[in-house]
């Protein structure tokens, strides 16, 4: 697979940014890169990060370094997971196919959005790699069943319910933009799909962009353009409760995920009703503005349910040192989706395959640096608080 010239001059994350903005139509860039009301909450899950120092130490032999661990029972061979996405084919025509390929290629989990372009079967049959899909729960329960039992037989090795979206957050650039489901070419948006030729072309000449675990049911943002706060306020139920994640896990008989905590009470509610993990989520600063970071939340939360339950931590994640500061205030692994679009965006699978590869040449870079040989070495000793 060629690498295109300018995704190997990208050195780091906010390159592809760079790159991505520049080829995608304004709405569909704003669509990742935004965030809710005055985006201060996606700001700070980045910016929380510079409060801790990495301490280096010297004389140790970091010639071989181990970044394997094990999340949900699977052994990875980093601790980086790709967060499930929605809508993933509106930014590259080749989609979650390409996410899930590459995931598999670095040793790590893929996790499918239940708003995803490509079914759980199609991802399924794609690799063989660990897989998780992501539930959210639709009005139309029957839905959640057949989620569960579709990805059961399609070879998933995990379920996860994000639980922060009982109302869409204010997405206020997405407003200002019109994006739509599938994307509609207006006159309004005439002028910025001439100047990205590139995209238009693909998207006319590539299959349809639909919701493809809901279509057989549900025609808004698929046959019927909506828009993702429409969507949201007709379809998702507002009523879900702890009791319908006991259930779905019951159901679903396996490794169990709650994507969106961000307290400590409710970190121990799912250690009360048994799931596998959870992951410190604010959606990317996507939902409630002026939440905190996770990254702030980590060290409350792992003093409480430590050792009880998998701690993953998404949001704001752009660095290997982040991942290496979440790792060393306890988290198990840690969740990106921002990065891996922007290299999507930027360019197909070979930009996935870049953005996963600075992240993961940067934590063991950082890692030899830091003299650790293994995740394990990397403990609260390796931080100085600001």
């Amino acid at each position: 697979m060629t690498m295109p010239r300018r995704i190997s001059r990208c050195f780091n994350i906010n390159d592809l940014r760079t790159v991505a903005k520049g080829r995608l139509p304004e709405s569909l860039f704003a669509y990742i890169d935004g965030g809710s009301d005055d985006e201060r909450t996606l700001r700070q899950n980045t910016a929380t990060f510079d409060g801790y120092d990495l301490i280096q130490r010297a004389l140790v032999d970091v010639s071989q370094i181990d970044l394997s661990t094990t999340v949900l029972g699977k052994k990875i061979d980093w601790p980086v997971i790709c967060a499930p996405t929605g809508m993933t084919r509106m930014f590259h025509y080749q989609g979650e196919k390409a996410v899930a390929r590459e995931a598999a290629k670095s040793g790590t989990f893929y996790s499918l959005s239940t708003l995803a372009t490509t079914s759980i079967e199609d991802v399924g049959a794609e690799t063989d790699g660990p897989k998780m899909f992501q539930v959210y729960v639709h009005r139309d329960r029957e839905l959640s069943r057949e989620f569960v039992q579709r990805a059961k037989t399609s070879g998933f090795d995990a379920l996860c319910l994000t639980v922060d979206l009982p109302a869409h957050g204010n997405r206020e650039r997405d407003l200002r933009t019109g994006m739509t489901l599938p994307p509609k070419l207006t006159l309004k948006s005439i002028l910025d799909v001439l100047v990205h030729p590139a995209w238009v072309y693909r998207y006319l000449t590539s299959d349809p962009i639909v919701l493809a675990n809901v279509e057989h049911k549900i025609s808004e943002g698929t046959g019927e353009v909506s828009n993702l706060l429409q969507y949201v306020a007709n379809q998702f139920d507002p009523t879900v409760t702890w009791k319908d994640a006991e259930w779905m896990m019951s159901e679903w008989q396996g490794p169990f995920v709650l994507k969106g905590i961000m307290s400590v009470a409710d970190a121990k509610r799912a250690v009360e009703i048994g799931a596998s993990a959870i992951v410190i989520s604010n959606h990317g600063g996507r939902q409630l503005d002026s939440s905190p970071a996770p990254f702030d939340v980590l060290p409350e939360i792992v003093d409480a349910v430590g050792g009880q339950i998998e701690i993953i931590l998404d949001g704001g994640i752009r660095r290997g040192t982040h991942v290496l500061k979440a790792m060393a205030l306890g988290a198990t692994a840690c969740m990106v989706g921002r990065p891996y679009l922007y290299g999507l965006a930027a360019g197909g699978q070979p930009g996935v395959a870049r953005a996963l590869s600075l992240l993961r040449t940067e934590i063991e870079l950082d890692m030899k640096l830091m003299g650790c040989k293994n995740l394990s070495e990397v403990t609260p000793n390796c931080l100085r608080k600001r």
